[in-house]
């Protein structure tokens, strides 16, 4: 049998490369973060956990216990999952957190109140209500945000900071309802904080009056 051609040397060179990058790609990990019984645990996952299964969580993933007062804001450039029974610490970790993608799980039935999160560079929000409702996840497409990652940053301590230019708000109400997931965006208006004064949060971050923001409410 005549030996392979060099074009045949090629494709399958091509092929392996591909099927390593696939690998490595399904390698990369994504961020949980848990809440439960006063505890914060912030995961780093190599692969999809059961929604509110901690005793997996914790044994599958790479976890580590993170105090209240030492939670940091921080950007996150892939997938966020957060667990959670109520809203006591989600402000804590989300409000004006860099967020593109972001999975909110209740794991609990208590009534939520009607409590905003104010998320930043938000493309993509998913719930899961299974411990609540058995109701499927619902997913939500915000934004394509093309130039969203080059331009946003997380809102820094308050002492002038950088700025978001795509805010979300999340209504945490939605948990108690069995509707479908809804938003609405407002574009091009130059002061946020002027067009919404009952919102507490642009009473204590810096806005800056010069640029356009893109505010979408999720409910």
């Amino acid at each position: 049998m005549a030996p392979p051609s060099g074009h045949l040397f090629l494709l399958m060179g091509a092929l392996g490369v591909l099927a390593f990058d696939g690998f490595t790609g399904a390698q990369k990990n994504s961020t949980l973060i848990f809440t439960k019984e006063n505890t914060i645990r912030n995961c780093s996952c190599s692969a999809d956990i059961r929604d509110c299964d901690y005793s997996l969580a914790n044994l599958m993933c790479s976890c580590k216990t993170v105090l209240p007062l030492a939670v940091q804001h921080t950007s996150y450039r892939d997938r966020l999952t957060i667990w959670f029974t109520d809203t006591s610490a989600l402000g804590l970790l989300l409000n004006f957190t860099l967020v593109p993608d972001l999975k909110l799980s209740l794991c609990g039935t208590n009534t939520l109140p009607t409590e905003y999160l104010a998320i930043c560079g938000l493309k993509r929000l998913r719930v899961s209500t299974e411990a609540k409702h058995s109701s499927p996840e619902q997913s939500l497409l915000i934004h394509d945000g093309g130039e969203c990652q080059s331009r946003e940053k997380p809102v820094g301590s308050h002492q002038g900071g950088p700025t978001c230019t795509y805010i979300s708000f999340v209504d945490m109400a939605l948990f108690n309802r069995e509707s479908s997931l809804k938003s609405y965006s407002i574009e091009n208006f130059a002061s946020v904080a002027s067009n919404f004064p009952d919102f507490s949060y642009f009473k204590t971050v810096p806005i800056l009056s010069n640029k356009s923001y893109v505010v979408t409410f999720i409910y």
